[in-house]
């Protein structure tokens, strides 16, 4: 049963955070009760709402990338030369079955569906694991305006760790959407790495292109007044490869490095959204591009999406790779560590790409 409040319990900010994220009923129990109005936290900053109005201006795309052609060069080339035009692509005939698709975006909406006080078992306060988190918006304690969206985050350290403490609801789709789509990663990767002059994923390009991964599933409830807030604000994310499976809704939105125009990402059946992340961008000493994204909340549909971020591991440095400044490029970022990095990121509001500047020489 939705609890049901009327719009005037919400009048009050204090209110709604208790609501949403104390007790743990994220947005989605705040759009189950059926309120009218958006509560005041999530009404988003005057330029974000502008963005909102113009982000259909365009009839740029994004590039979809076909990996079945068997010319692995041509495919190799239009993925180095997606991921420095645009720092996104999508991906078709990938390899990974579909069925594991379906799977893992059946058990996103389990997951989301089960009783509050089940979910709340994995909130920050009560999850008997770090690398498990139920949550709502972003940064919660760090930003001034809410974003509409709750996750469920699963960073995976073994597979007896997700065994014992992922949600039986959801875990052995989400393991086996990871697994089935390590390949593809490795693929790119390797794509990505052979433009770079490096050679082969030996085991150190390993932990610093794929050395850790996270798999989110993300929830965007039906929004009254859609068009005031965001599901995701601006951002670039801090992977060096971010996977997307994202269903028939749409909403996500990706800037243009030639025009600056918000270009919209269809639904593609079947496809994947690949983009590059900061870390990538470091290595590749600035010749990859993570790029701004953002994703409109909707008035009419519930969205989910289930990304898996692949990062350099937590204690990796990071910084351009040798095989890049080799020919006497100059270095346009220094090392950082990469957990620090993430750090960094997650303990302010999204702020379009100023993460990266912390990395900057």
């Amino acid at each position: 049963m939705a609890p049901s409040l009327s719009t005037a319990l919400f009048s009050d900010p204090a209110e709604v955070t208790e609501f949403v994220v104390n007790k743990g009923n994220g947005v989605k129990g705040l759009s189950e009760t059926g309120i009218k109005a958006l509560p005041d936290q999530y009404i988003q900053p005057f330029e974000e709402r502008l963005i909102n109005k113009f982000v259909n201006e365009t009839d740029e795309a994004i590039p979809i990338i076909d990996m079945s052609n068997p010319d692995e060069d041509k495919v190799a080339e239009a993925v180095c030369d997606a991921a420095e035009r645009w720092g996104f692509f999508q991906v078709i005939n990938h390899g990974v079955p579909l069925e594991v698709l379906d799977n893992v975006k059946a058990a996103t909406h389990r997951f989301f569906n089960l009783p509050v006080e089940e979910k709340n078992k994995y909130t920050r306060e009560n999850s008997l694991s770090r690398n498990v988190r139920f949550g709502t918006s972003f940064s919660p304690r760090a930003e001034k305006a809410l974003e509409w969206k709750d996750y469920l985050s699963l960073f995976f350290v073994s597979e007896d760790e997700a065994e014992q403490y992922w949600p039986d609801v959801c875990k052995n789709e989400a393991l086996e959407y990871m697994n089935k789509s390590k390949k593809m990663v490795r693929k790119l990767l390797e794509y990505l790495g052979k433009n770079l002059n490096v050679k082969e994923l030996d085991e150190t390009k390993k932990s610093l292109f794929m050395g850790s991964v996270r798999i989110n599933l993300n929830y965007y409830p039906i929004c009254p007044n859609p068009d005031l807030t965001v599901g995701v604000g601006r951002h670039s994310d801090v992977s060096s490869l971010t996977i997307l499976l994202q269903d028939q809704i749409g909403g996500l939105h990706v800037r243009s490095l030639t025009s600056g125009n918000w270009v919209h990402v269809p639904p593609v059946p079947g496809s994947f959204v690949i983009n590059i992340g900061d870390a990538m961008q470091i290595l590749s000493n600035g010749r990859y591009k993570s790029v701004e994204h953002r994703v409109l909340a909707n008035g009419s549909n519930n969205r989910i999406s289930v990304p898996i971020f692949v990062n350099p591991k937590p204690e990796s440095v990071i910084g351009p790779l040798p095989e890049v400044v080799a020919n006497g490029e100059e270095p346009v970022y220094r090392d950082v560590v990469y957990s620090d990095y993430v750090r960094y990121f997650f303990k302010k509001a999204h702020d379009g790409k100023k993460t990266v500047d912390f990395a900057k020489i």
